[in-house]
Protein backbone atom coordinates (compact mmCIF):
# COMPACT_ATOMS: atom_id res chain seq x y z
CA UNK A 1 0.00 0.00 0.00
CA UNK A 2 1.09 3.39 -1.15
CA UNK A 3 1.99 5.24 2.27
CA UNK A 4 2.96 8.66 0.91
CA UNK A 5 -1.22 9.69 1.35
CA UNK A 6 -1.15 13.49 1.84
CA UNK A 7 -5.43 13.58 1.02
CA UNK A 8 -8.23 11.25 1.35
CA UNK A 9 -11.65 11.82 -0.15
CA UNK A 10 -14.60 9.35 -0.18
CA UNK A 11 -18.18 8.95 -1.39
CA UNK A 12 -21.07 8.88 1.64
CA UNK A 13 -24.02 7.22 0.07
CA UNK A 14 -23.54 3.66 -1.08
CA UNK A 15 -19.63 3.85 -0.19
CA UNK A 16 -19.59 4.91 3.65
CA UNK A 17 -23.31 3.83 4.74
CA UNK A 18 -26.39 2.76 3.47
CA UNK A 19 -28.23 5.49 1.36
CA UNK A 20 -29.72 8.53 3.07
CA UNK A 21 -28.34 7.13 6.37
CA UNK A 22 -28.27 9.86 9.41
CA UNK A 23 -24.91 9.04 11.03
CA UNK A 24 -21.59 7.29 10.10
CA UNK A 25 -20.19 4.54 12.07
CA UNK A 26 -18.01 5.45 15.58
CA UNK A 27 -14.78 3.44 13.33
CA UNK A 28 -14.57 5.60 10.83
CA UNK A 29 -15.10 9.11 12.60
CA UNK A 30 -12.05 7.34 14.55
CA UNK A 31 -9.70 6.37 12.03
CA UNK A 32 -10.51 10.03 10.36
CA UNK A 33 -9.32 11.60 13.43
CA UNK A 34 -5.98 9.16 13.50
CA UNK A 35 -5.09 10.03 9.77
CA UNK A 36 -5.76 13.93 10.38
CA UNK A 37 -3.35 13.41 13.09
CA UNK A 38 -0.94 12.11 11.25
CA UNK A 39 -1.29 15.26 8.54
CA UNK A 40 -3.23 13.67 6.09
CA UNK A 41 -6.55 15.67 4.46
CA UNK A 42 -9.89 14.35 4.29
CA UNK A 43 -12.67 15.25 2.61
CA UNK A 44 -16.26 14.50 2.51
CA UNK A 45 -17.38 14.43 -1.62
CA UNK A 46 -21.41 13.88 -1.90
CA UNK A 47 -24.49 14.47 -3.73
CA UNK A 48 -25.18 15.91 -0.44
CA UNK A 49 -25.84 19.51 1.22
CA UNK A 50 -22.90 21.03 2.91
CA UNK A 51 -25.33 20.97 6.01
CA UNK A 52 -26.03 17.39 5.79
CA UNK A 53 -22.50 16.21 5.56
CA UNK A 54 -21.47 18.27 8.38
CA UNK A 55 -23.60 16.72 10.86
CA UNK A 56 -23.15 13.27 9.95
CA UNK A 57 -19.19 14.10 10.68
CA UNK A 58 -20.07 16.28 13.90
CA UNK A 59 -18.68 14.25 16.38
CA UNK A 60 -15.05 14.97 14.70
CA UNK A 61 -13.66 17.36 15.73
CA UNK A 62 -10.75 17.93 13.52
CA UNK A 63 -10.92 19.89 10.34
CA UNK A 64 -12.63 18.17 7.86
CA UNK A 65 -12.74 19.58 3.94
CA UNK A 66 -16.02 19.14 1.61
CA UNK A 67 -16.96 18.47 -1.63
CA UNK A 68 -20.52 19.17 -1.26
CA UNK A 69 -23.22 19.35 -4.18
CA UNK A 70 -21.30 16.66 -6.78
CA UNK A 71 -18.54 19.78 -5.81
CA UNK A 72 -21.05 22.34 -6.85
CA UNK A 73 -19.94 23.66 -3.12
CA UNK A 74 -16.18 23.37 -2.26
CA UNK A 75 -15.63 23.71 1.78
CA UNK A 76 -12.77 23.99 3.93
CA UNK A 77 -14.32 23.21 7.32
CA UNK A 78 -16.78 25.71 7.66
CA UNK A 79 -15.45 28.18 4.84
CA UNK A 80 -16.53 28.40 1.20
CA UNK A 81 -13.91 28.07 -1.63
CA UNK A 82 -15.87 27.85 -4.08
CA UNK A 83 -19.55 28.02 -5.44
CA UNK A 84 -20.93 26.52 -8.94
CA UNK A 85 -24.67 27.77 -9.62
CA UNK A 86 -26.56 26.73 -12.42
CA UNK A 87 -27.78 29.17 -14.83
CA UNK A 88 -31.47 29.92 -14.04
CA UNK A 89 -32.90 29.12 -17.77
CA UNK A 90 -31.76 25.91 -17.29
CA UNK A 91 -33.02 25.57 -13.67
CA UNK A 92 -36.30 26.65 -15.07
CA UNK A 93 -36.60 24.14 -17.79
CA UNK A 94 -35.40 21.28 -15.46
CA UNK A 95 -38.10 21.85 -12.99
CA UNK A 96 -40.57 22.02 -15.79
CA UNK A 97 -39.86 18.44 -16.74
CA UNK A 98 -39.40 17.44 -12.72
CA UNK A 99 -42.83 18.77 -11.67
CA UNK A 100 -44.50 16.41 -14.73
CA UNK A 101 -43.13 13.47 -12.53
CA UNK A 102 -45.06 14.29 -9.39
CA UNK A 103 -48.06 12.06 -10.35
CA UNK A 104 -45.50 9.24 -10.47
CA UNK A 105 -44.56 9.68 -6.64
CA UNK A 106 -40.78 11.60 -7.71
CA UNK A 107 -39.82 14.48 -5.47
CA UNK A 108 -37.61 17.49 -5.77
CA UNK A 109 -34.73 18.96 -3.92
CA UNK A 110 -32.97 22.42 -5.09
CA UNK A 111 -30.33 23.37 -3.38
CA UNK A 112 -28.89 26.64 -2.24
CA UNK A 113 -25.49 27.13 -0.13
CA UNK A 114 -27.93 27.70 2.48
CA UNK A 115 -30.10 24.71 2.33
CA UNK A 116 -32.32 23.12 0.33
CA UNK A 117 -35.80 24.16 -1.03
CA UNK A 118 -38.77 21.53 -0.89
CA UNK A 119 -42.44 22.27 -2.59
CA UNK A 120 -43.46 18.63 -1.74
CA UNK A 121 -46.60 17.41 0.01
CA UNK A 122 -45.25 14.36 1.05
CA UNK A 123 -44.58 13.89 4.71
CA UNK A 124 -42.46 10.59 4.02
CA UNK A 125 -40.18 12.73 1.69
CA UNK A 126 -39.80 15.81 3.80
CA UNK A 127 -39.35 13.71 6.43
CA UNK A 128 -36.77 11.87 4.87
CA UNK A 129 -34.43 14.86 3.96
CA UNK A 130 -35.18 16.88 7.32
CA UNK A 131 -34.52 13.01 9.69
CA UNK A 132 -32.62 10.71 6.92
CA UNK A 133 -30.50 13.39 5.34
CA UNK A 134 -30.71 15.95 8.22
CA UNK A 135 -30.77 18.52 5.52
CA UNK A 136 -31.11 22.35 6.47
CA UNK A 137 -34.66 22.44 4.96
CA UNK A 138 -37.18 25.33 3.64
CA UNK A 139 -40.57 24.13 2.72
CA UNK A 140 -42.54 26.62 0.18
CA UNK A 141 -45.20 26.64 -2.33
CA UNK A 142 -43.37 27.36 -5.49
CA UNK A 143 -39.09 26.88 -5.56
CA UNK A 144 -38.83 28.87 -8.57
CA UNK A 145 -40.28 31.99 -6.50
CA UNK A 146 -36.90 32.27 -4.73
CA UNK A 147 -34.44 34.82 -5.55
CA UNK A 148 -31.34 32.49 -4.89
CA UNK A 149 -28.56 30.95 -6.56
CA UNK A 150 -29.32 27.23 -6.85
CA UNK A 151 -26.37 24.79 -7.62
CA UNK A 152 -27.83 21.34 -7.81
CA UNK A 153 -31.25 20.19 -8.50
CA UNK A 154 -32.36 16.47 -7.48
CA UNK A 155 -35.42 14.23 -7.81
CA UNK A 156 -35.74 11.41 -6.18
CA UNK A 157 -38.68 8.22 -6.58
CA UNK A 158 -38.30 6.01 -3.81
CA UNK A 159 -36.30 2.16 -4.54
CA UNK A 160 -35.09 3.32 -7.86
CA UNK A 161 -35.74 6.24 -10.49
CA UNK A 162 -32.83 4.78 -12.74
CA UNK A 163 -35.07 4.04 -15.70
CA UNK A 164 -36.62 7.32 -15.74
CA UNK A 165 -33.45 8.86 -15.30
CA UNK A 166 -30.84 7.14 -17.86
CA UNK A 167 -34.38 6.59 -20.70
CA UNK A 168 -35.20 10.40 -20.13
CA UNK A 169 -33.58 12.71 -18.12
CA UNK A 170 -30.07 12.20 -19.05
CA UNK A 171 -30.30 12.06 -22.20
CA UNK A 172 -32.64 15.30 -22.64
CA UNK A 173 -30.25 17.42 -20.64
CA UNK A 174 -26.92 16.20 -20.74
CA UNK A 175 -25.52 18.50 -23.31
CA UNK A 176 -26.51 21.70 -21.32
CA UNK A 177 -26.11 20.96 -18.08
CA UNK A 178 -24.20 18.03 -15.30
CA UNK A 179 -26.89 15.02 -15.06
CA UNK A 180 -26.03 11.51 -13.43
CA UNK A 181 -28.01 9.50 -11.37
CA UNK A 182 -26.32 9.44 -7.63
CA UNK A 183 -27.25 6.03 -6.27
CA UNK A 184 -30.34 4.07 -7.20
CA UNK A 185 -33.05 7.03 -6.43
CA UNK A 186 -31.93 10.22 -7.52
CA UNK A 187 -30.76 11.88 -10.14
CA UNK A 188 -28.72 15.21 -10.02
CA UNK A 189 -28.58 17.93 -12.22
CA UNK A 190 -25.74 20.83 -12.12
CA UNK A 191 -23.76 23.40 -14.00
CA UNK A 192 -22.28 21.85 -17.00
CA UNK A 193 -18.65 22.40 -15.57
CA UNK A 194 -19.49 20.53 -12.18
CA UNK A 195 -18.26 16.88 -11.30
CA UNK A 196 -16.59 15.44 -7.99
CA UNK A 197 -13.18 14.99 -9.93
CA UNK A 198 -13.05 18.76 -10.77
CA UNK A 199 -13.50 19.51 -7.14
CA UNK A 200 -10.79 17.19 -6.21
CA UNK A 201 -8.37 18.85 -8.19
CA UNK A 202 -9.36 22.39 -7.35
CA UNK A 203 -8.85 21.37 -3.67
CA UNK A 204 -5.17 19.01 -4.90
CA UNK A 205 -4.27 22.56 -6.29
CA UNK A 206 -5.30 24.66 -3.52
CA UNK A 207 -3.57 21.99 -1.07
CA UNK A 208 -0.60 21.12 -3.16
CA UNK A 209 -1.34 17.90 -3.50
CA UNK A 210 -0.29 15.78 -5.95
CA UNK A 211 -2.55 12.95 -7.73
CA UNK A 212 -0.09 10.02 -6.63
CA UNK A 213 -0.91 11.30 -2.93
CA UNK A 214 -4.78 11.13 -3.11
CA UNK A 215 -6.69 8.43 -2.09
CA UNK A 216 -9.99 7.91 -2.68
CA UNK A 217 -13.23 5.87 -2.89
CA UNK A 218 -16.40 5.73 -4.69
CA UNK A 219 -19.65 3.45 -5.93
CA UNK A 220 -21.95 5.69 -8.64
CA UNK A 221 -21.79 7.45 -11.77
CA UNK A 222 -21.03 10.45 -10.33
CA UNK A 223 -17.65 9.38 -8.40
CA UNK A 224 -16.51 8.37 -11.73
CA UNK A 225 -14.22 11.74 -11.45
CA UNK A 226 -12.59 10.80 -8.42
CA UNK A 227 -11.09 7.76 -9.32
CA UNK A 228 -9.29 9.59 -12.45
CA UNK A 229 -7.93 12.17 -10.47
CA UNK A 230 -6.79 9.65 -7.77
CA UNK A 231 -3.78 7.58 -7.81
CA UNK A 232 -5.38 5.31 -4.93
CA UNK A 233 -8.61 5.31 -6.51
CA UNK A 234 -10.80 2.28 -4.76
CA UNK A 235 -14.22 0.95 -5.78
CA UNK A 236 -16.35 -0.76 -2.85
CA UNK A 237 -17.70 -4.34 -4.51
CA UNK A 238 -21.17 -2.82 -5.12
CA UNK A 239 -19.98 0.09 -7.75
CA UNK A 240 -21.43 0.03 -10.80
CA UNK A 241 -19.29 -0.93 -13.59
CA UNK A 242 -17.32 2.37 -14.92
CA UNK A 243 -16.32 3.29 -11.39
CA UNK A 244 -15.00 -0.04 -10.96
CA UNK A 245 -13.20 -0.36 -14.69
CA UNK A 246 -11.79 3.33 -13.84
CA UNK A 247 -10.44 2.32 -9.96
CA UNK A 248 -7.59 0.89 -9.13
CA UNK A 249 -8.32 -0.95 -6.58
CA UNK A 250 -11.88 -2.79 -5.00
CA UNK A 251 -12.68 -2.99 -1.47
CA UNK A 252 -15.63 -4.59 0.54
CA UNK A 253 -18.64 -2.28 0.64
CA UNK A 254 -20.20 -0.76 3.58
CA UNK A 255 -22.16 -3.46 4.82
CA UNK A 256 -18.62 -5.11 5.73
CA UNK A 257 -17.04 -1.30 6.23
CA UNK A 258 -14.71 -2.12 3.46
CA UNK A 259 -13.57 1.82 2.96
CA UNK A 260 -12.42 1.90 7.36
CA UNK A 261 -10.70 -1.70 6.73
CA UNK A 262 -8.39 0.13 3.90
CA UNK A 263 -8.00 3.47 5.61
CA UNK A 264 -6.79 1.25 9.34
CA UNK A 265 -4.45 -0.46 6.94
CA UNK A 266 -2.94 2.84 5.33
CA UNK A 267 -2.89 4.15 9.38
CA UNK A 268 -1.05 0.84 10.63
CA UNK A 269 1.32 0.08 7.48
CA UNK A 270 2.02 4.46 8.24
CA UNK A 271 2.61 3.48 12.24
CA UNK A 272 4.97 0.41 11.56
CA UNK A 273 1.96 -1.62 13.97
Amino acid sequence: MNTNIKLIVTDIDGTLVKDSSPQVYDEMIEIIQKLTDEGICFALASGRQYGSIRKMFERSDRKLYYLAENGAHILEGNKTLAVTPMKREYVEGIMADLRALYPLDCHVTASTTKGCLLESKSEDFIRLIEKGYRNDVTLTDDILKHDVEMIKLAVYKKNTIREIGESSLIPKWQDKVKTCMAGEEWVDFMDKTVDKGNALRKLQETLGIRKEETMAFGDNDNDLGLMLCAGEGYAVDNAVQMVKDAAKYTCPDYHEKGVYQVLDKLYREMKGI
